[in-house]
């Protein structure tokens, strides 16, 4: 019962705070040390000396040896919580908080409004660059507009959402080596000639990681729809997520995207550019408008803050009937 109690109180922690760019400006924050171990190996294990089946076992090795280490520490660190008190309870929800995304999602999607607002498409062109891999030079301000929602909703997935259902399956263990393993995914889990092997594990393990959280966070879209746009657009919320979700390249990603554009009444994903390839997906809830505007964003934005409230209220509740 109280990881669940700690669990609302970082989330409420991280809603107000989140990710303060002076302190990580003097200490490097956990996902870039998990990074830098990801690497230390990808450099070792995934050179050209190695067949292709070599490459897929060191990548299979890599991850079992990063995911064990990574629960340890989070074992450790539990135990030495549990050992201090009040001074460890607050030790943990600092660590819990760490690890979510609400406060500096939202900042990061709202900047590409405040991008557009100030400098028009140039400058929600170089907000947006900071939080999606296509190139933002292919871009009008309808396609700005449109990566920004795709960002926020997908990224409240993974980034809010799946840390939140580990943590409370398997405290901070399960929020450990669920953050290295999707931190392994979005650096070597990509389908190019040298991640392909190497990446194969981190990839499929993070497709399995995300599947509950996925379509736990279209559930939470289209309940945040229906409270703040209507009880209409939460029956078209869940109605997209139902409908369309297969539609998007990934297993799981579809399913906050299409939510979300059922939320807004707005076509999402379609084609779009990476790094010089187009990559041709349909539309999800075609029925919508086509060209997104920076309301839409703003709106999302409040769709997706309330979706966090009702995960802390979900939190909440369970903390309370495990009490009872």
């Amino acid at each position: 019962m109280i990881h669940l109690v700690l669990l609302f109180l970082a989330l409420v922690l991280d809603r107000i705070i989140g990710d303060p760019p002076w302190l990580w400006r003097q200490v490097p924050h956990p996902v870039v040390v998990f990074g830098k171990g990801i690497d230390a190996f990808e450099q070792r294990l995934n050179g050209k000396g190695f067949t292709p089946e070599g490459r897929r076992l060191n990548g299979v090795v890599t991850i079992l040896a990063l995911l064990l280490l990574s629960a340890a520490s989070g074992a450790v660190l539990s135990n030495m919580a549990s050992r201090l008190g009040i001074f460890g309870s607050v030790l943990e929800i600092v660590v819990v908080a760490v690890f979510l995304a609400q406060k500096s999602l939202g900042d990061h999607v709202l900047a590409v409004a405040n991008g557009l607002r100030s400098d028009g498409l140039p400058g929600g062109r170089r907000a947006v660059a900071m939080i999606v891999g296509r190139d933002p030079n292919t871009l009008d301000q309808s396609g700005v507009c449109r990566a920004a929602i795709e960002s926020l909703s997908e990224n409240f997935a993974d980034g809010v959402v799946a840390p939140v259902f580990w943590y409370a399956i398997a405290g901070l263990p399960g929020l450990l080596a669920y953050k290295m393993l999707n931190t392994a995914d979005s650096m070597v889990g990509h389908k190019n000639e040298r991640f392909l092997e190497f990446g194969w594990a981190s990839a499929r393990l993070d497709d399995l990681a995300n599947w509950p959280a996925a379509r736990l966070s279209a559930l939470l879209i289209a309940a945040a729809a229906a409270i703040r746009l209507g009880p209409a657009a939460g029956r078209r919320s869940l109605s997209a997520a139902l409908r369309d979700s297969g539609l998007h390249r990934s297993p799981n990603s579809g399913w906050p995207e299409s939510a979300m554009a059922g939320a807004l009444d707005l076509q999402l994903a379609g084609p779009r550019v990476y790094g010089g390839v187009r990559v041709s997906e349909p539309m999800m809830h075609a029925a919508g408008r086509s060209a997104a505007i920076l309301a839409d964003i703003v709106a999302g934005i409040s769709v997706f803050y309330s979706a966090c409230s009702l995960l802390a209220v979900l939190a909440a509740i369970l903390a309370l009937v495990s009490y009872l």
